[in-house]
């Protein structure tokens, strides 16, 4: 890893670390337009690094989305795939270092999703531009299934990225509502990897410091987009979350975020920031004392002497605070129609629970109870 201001333009001495030649850089059709991943082309050619680019990767990657990558890589002789850009170009990038290793045989990514261990592929190089999924230090990628319109969880060793150079000087130029919301993601992965029943003590303290930086620095860095101070905050946090989760993993409100953002394209950290306070609330009873313990770390219990049951009440509050102060949209005003959400809850419920983020819940909720929960989330 190497981290802080200009660590992007170390790509070609990490590639040289690696025993890799042939990059295939990763971004989608935004970054390449507007020539932000020029500097990190510039290092590459300076140092006469034969490289290529797929930059169709998608908000949402899907299946589909992915083959032109894979192409790519074929034609180029790719030895190692980069990603750049936020959670969705590296969350492909991984997906197809994979598949141009084991799709050769026309073998569909759905055969390894969760439960399955994705196996080894191409070396993988991630560099974020965003300061929220912790993609760069993750064993995740999330794909969407063309054909059946699945939110898939693919992890495991295999898609643990080989480098991450994490240079917060790329996050200065993202708009308020992507630094957000993707600030709001960091916060779950942190709060969730704290509270999940596979924490340990080296993730909580990952956890615990995340949680308490994106509280205090998200704010600053949606208001004051400049600010070098709350945007390297900010993407350290991403970072820590990341590694937390991707050790402790994630419960609940990923669980559910995933089959709401496939179904109705909502973005993964605009959804889990519209779950997080009503499934928080849910999930208290399992584990009073932890998520007093992130109330008091975030500020959001006045006194580290306040008792851990009105901690809790003060973390719901604060969190729909949170959200509020940020502008965090409901799925009404995102055009969810209720009638349709209400129609397709169960279906929901059933995938969310099948991705097994809910088995790690404090508390572990029902499929009816699911349902229930996106339906009170709607109201």
């Amino acid at each position: 890893m190497r981290i802080g201001a200009g660590a992007s333009l170390h790509l070609p001495e990490t590639l040289r670390a690696l025993g890799a030649s042939k990059p295939l850089l990763v971004t989608d059709s935004f970054m390449s337009k507007t020539g932000a991943m020029r500097p990190v082309q510039a290092a590459l050619d300076a140092a006469e690094v034969e490289h290529a680019v797929f930059d169709g990767a998608v908000p949402d990657p899907t299946t589909q989305s992915l083959e032109g990558g894979i192409d790519a890589a074929h034609r180029h002789g790719s030895d190692v795939v980069v990603g750049f850009g936020g959670g969705s170009a590296m969350d492909s990038a991984k997906a197809i270092a994979m598949l141009a290793v084991h799709g050769m045989d026309g073998t569909p990514l759905h055969r390894f999703k969760v439960p399955v261990e994705a196996p080894r592929g191409l070396p993988i190089v991630c560099i974020p531009t965003t300061a929220g999924t912790g993609s760069e230090v993750t064993k995740v990628s999330i794909v969407i299934d063309s054909d059946s319109g699945e939110k898939m969880l693919i992890a495991g060793a295999g898609l643990l990225p080989d480098a991450a150079l994490v240079d917060y000087e790329l996050s200065m130029a993202k708009p308020y509502r992507l630094t957000a919301d993707s600030g709001l993601d960091t916060f779950c992965h942190a709060m969730e990897a704290y509270v999940s029943r596979k924490a340990t003590p080296f993730t909580d303290t990952l956890a615990l410091a995340a949680a308490q930086a994106t509280v205090q620095h998200l704010p600053l860095a949606c208001a004051e987009p400049q600010n070098r101070s709350a945007r390297e905050g900010m993407m350290l946090a991403a970072c820590q979350a990341g590694i937390a989760f991707s050790n402790a993993s994630v419960t609940l409100i990923h669980g559910m975020s995933r089959p709401l953002g496939a179904r109705y394209h909502v973005a993964h950290g605009t959804s889990n920031a519209i779950l997080l306070p009503e499934v928080t609330r849910f999930s208290i009873g399992g584990a009073v004392d932890r998520y007093a313990d992130i109330s008091r770390a975030c500020g959001f219990a006045s006194t580290a002497e306040t008792s851990d049951a009105a901690a809790c009440v003060a973390l719901v509050d604060g969190l729909r605070t949170l959200n509020s102060s940020l502008g965090v949209p409901t799925l009404s005003e995102l055009g969810v129609d209720k009638h349709d959400l209400v129609a397709h809850a169960d279906r929901m419920a059933e995938q969310a629970l099948a991705s097994g983020s809910p088995a790690n819940n404090p508390l572990i909720p029902t499929e009816s109870e699911i349902v229930g929960l996106y339906r009170q989330v709607y109201a």
